[in-house]
């Protein structure tokens, strides 16, 4: 087999001395235009697993770094005059150098041919002449821009500008270093690479370098100004540069890694942000697996298969954790403020990679002092702290989130809604939310929804609160809706979004665009008598809510239903006063929201569920919704409930884990208004680390709700807390402790003698 390497950096590198190693009879080539030597940057953090890795692939290589690396276990956060430091965290790190002149020795060793100063042929030429190409060309790859009609990249730039420096400070830990200037914020991510070295990287949003006057200034002039900005970091220490330079990070995505016997590796396919670790790492975690892909299969198109899909989703969630933990720097000015403790503890947790249970294992006494400064009591954790809007005081921070059932008659609810919601009650959680409740028969969503606009209604829902209020009582509030354009269509299970073959009703929306082109019914736009009538709709089912007892009313304004339709710009066309920019995009619903407010009891909160982003172009953005969260706030909302999406069809979320929290924190933070998180949070360590990090007040979740109608009192049993934050039904308390499993660890009985 001829193997062809394109870039000799350390994934390059490292792919060559592995493939030649398994196979000594493959010739192996690796291009590199620069000299052995050259680089950018200073020092490379692995972690403890990518060791492992390299020390089984190749002890060789192995044995050459662990007497290089140098290892720190702390996480120092300098901000406002006060250092906080967090430990148990155990890095490692190597000159970046020193690293490349092992690989390259290993290379020599076994035979690898490397051509330093010499530009390699293109891609596509050297596929004609060898077995494999292999792309390790960097981040600014020439061969995925010469085939990106097969690898189809998507690069992505951001909002930051940062500076790759070092200095001769001796740090014994990783350091981030906060500095406030009157141009803004600037952060610096500092840590040891070898004795008295550390690498020193200037961050800073971009608006920021610009007002510094730094983005007319060359590497010399860059390093004296850092130097000056940095000089109570520094301690008298000198920076240095290498070929540095201000650069934005972009993240690279590629829809596929490999074109025919071309495969991409490293940064050429992938690319995340330094401040969650190391570009290296991933390169060199991507060369193992492609060797170990070419060793076990038995072609090259397998081999590439493999290790794609081997390779993929690893690389996809340290992807995700990099773009959150890059948009938190990002948006670091708005957790200025925040008390000491609790702004490390939301650095340390702001890719959600590290979370709250995670930082008691590494260091207890940091996450007790942080627990503290939240206010929790001795033995409690954050998530069973009361919290409370208005008149109502909820006896825990979790949400049962608003799940449409599809389950009640003419808009009654019945025995199911009473099993479904009275159970969650009963499960512990400090409010539960019923779904979207409709205001008028041609407000429903489906022949199923629930209703609240007659008598009966009304009745089956008092039935509801009624039990919802029995021992140990939980609180549970109204999501009051109407359906708009998404309405006359089949039960989820027969068809979402579906029209219904039979008995449909007429549609109303902000303007006539049909959810679904081509399938979904076109609605009419509400005219003024049209929205005087629905908004009296509201007004009266909020009446009939406060005679059925519901503690809380929430006004949904997401989702692309009717409310929502008139706050995003792709589905509100409108050239009136209800229309146009957000100014009159936000008018109906806020009128809405008044005549609510108005005749909702005083004492009881308001909360309104918003769409932070509608995932396409051209809709909502984090700004905007920055904004409507702040005019509902101004008029009164005690909360608001951030959710995203569902207003387009040809959305594009970013899913992922806790994947909506970041829209809700920057909500909460820029305008400190109590906010309900939601979004595939689905472990109760992902809501202690919401709430001590500040990024919210209250966490809601569905799907963990469906799989346990318990999950909060049994989030309690396994943190070992009984207290008034999670009281068990008296009928249950027999089962507050987790049951024993069977006995897979007991001691096994002496069945042999050896002799």
């Amino acid at each position: 087999m001829r193997v062809a390497i394109i870039g000799g950096g350390p994934g390059g590198l490292y792919a060559a001395a592995l493939l030649k190693r398994l196979d000594p009879e493959r010739s192996v080539t690796v291009w590199e235009r620069g000299a052995p030597q050259d680089t950018f940057g200073f020092g490379v953090v692995l972690s403890d697993e990518t060791l492992g890795g390299i020390e089984h692939a190749d002890p060789v290589v192995f044995r050459a770094l662990e007497g290089e690396f140098t290892r720190w276990d702390n996480i120092d956060v300098h901000h406002r005059g006060r250092v906080v430091t967090s430990g148990g965290h155990g890095f490692a790190a190597v000159d970046r150098r020193r690293l490349l002149t092992i690989l390259h020795d290993r290379c020599r060793a076994l035979g690898v041919t490397v051509r330093s100063r010499e530009l390699a042929p293109a891609a596509a030429e050297l596929a004609r002449t060898h077995d494999l190409v292999v792309a390790a060309d960097g981040a600014n790859s020439a061969t995925r821009g010469a085939h990106a009609a097969s690898f189809r990249p998507t690069l992505t730039g951001h909002g930051c500008r940062y500076i790759w420096l070092a200095t001769d400070l001796a740090l014994d830990a990783f350091r981030f270093e906060i500095v406030e200037t009157e141009h803004g914020i600037m952060q610096a991510h500092a840590y040891p690479y070898r004795a008295g070295a550390a690498t020193f990287i200037v961050e800073m949003r971009e608006d920021v370098w610009r007002r510094a006057g730094l983005d007319r200034a060359d590497e010399t002039e860059s390093i004296a100004r850092c130097e000056k900005i940095f000089a109570d970091a520094l301690g008298g220490h000198s920076l240095r540069g290498n070929r540095s330079r201000w650069g934005a990070f972009t993240t690279v995505v590629n829809e596929r890694w490999r074109h025919e016997n071309i495969v991409l590796l490293g940064d050429a396919a992938h690319t995340a942000h330094f401040s969650i670790g190391s570009g290296t790492k991933l390169a060199m975690e991507d060369a193992l697996a492609l060797a170990a892909s070419l060793r076990e299969q038995p072609d090259i198109p397998g081999a590439l298969a493999a290790y794609e899909a081997e390779r993929r989703p690893v690389v996809a969630s340290t992807q995700r954790a990099a773009r959150a933990s890059l948009e938190w720097f990002e948006h670091l000015e708005q957790y200025a403020a925040q008390p000491p403790r609790q702004f490390a503890f939301n650095l340390l947790t702001r890719s959600r990679r590290v979370t709250h249970d995670n930082l008691r294992l590494r260091d207890a006494d940091f996450a007790a002092a942080v627990e503290r400064d939240f206010g929790t009591d001795p033995d409690t954790p954050p998530m069973f702290t009361p919290f409370t809007l208005r008149g109502l005081t909820l006896r825990n921070r979790v949400v049962v989130s608003p799940m449409d059932m599809y389950s009640a008659g003419d808009g009654v609810p019945g025995d199911f809604h009473l099993v479904h919601l009275g159970a969650r009650a009963l499960g512990g959680a400090g409010l539960v939310m019923t779904e979207m409740v409709c205001v008028s028969p041609e407000g429903r969503i489906t022949p199923g929804c629930a209703g609240l606009w007659n008598d009966e209604q009304e009745a089956a829902w008092r039935r509801v609160t009624d039990f919802a209020h029995t021992q140990p009582g939980a609180a549970i509030g109204l999501q009051l809706g109407h359906s708009g354009r998404k309405g006359s269509t089949r039960l989820m299970w027969e068809g979402i979004d579906q029209p219904l073959p039979y008995g449909n009703w007429s549609l109303a929306a902000p303007s006539p665009l049909p959810y679904r082109p081509g399938t979904s019914q076109i609605p009419h736009a509400l005219d003024t008598d049209g929205l005087a009538r629905v908004r009296e709709q509201f007004t009266e089912s909020a009446r009939r809510a406060a005679r059925a007892g519901f503690d809380l009313l929430e006004l949904h304004c997401a989702h692309g239903y009717l409310l929502s339709g008139f706050l995003s710009p792709l589905t509100n066309r409108r050239t009136d006063a209800y229309g146009r920019g957000l100014a009159g995009r936000l008018r109906f619903p806020l009128e809405v929201f008044d005549a609510v407010r108005e005749v909702w009891p005083a004492d009881r909160p308001m909360t309104v569920r918003i769409s932070a982003t509608d995932w396409a172009e051209g809709g909502t953005t984090a700004e905007d919704a920055v904004e409507i969260a702040r005019a509902f706030a101004d008029h009164g909302a005690d909360a608001i409930d951030v959710s995203t999406g569902q207003v387009v069809h040809d959305e594009r979320p970013d899913f992922g884990r806790s994947y909506q929290t970041p829209f809700a924190d920057r909500i909460r933070n820029e305008l400190g208004v109590p906010v309900i998180a939601v979004g595939a949070i689905s472990s109760w360590d992902d809501v202690n680390s919401l709430l001590l990090a500040g990024r919210a007040d209250l966490c809601a979740l569905a799907r963990p709700h469906l799989y346990d109608p318990h999950w909060t009192l049994h989030a309690a049993a396994e943190q070992g807390y009984s207290g008034p934050g999670a009281p068990w039904p008296l009928p249950y308390q027999a089962g507050s402790r987790k049951p024993p499993t069977g006995r897979t660890d007991a001691p096994r009985p002496r069945l042999t003698l050896d002799v």
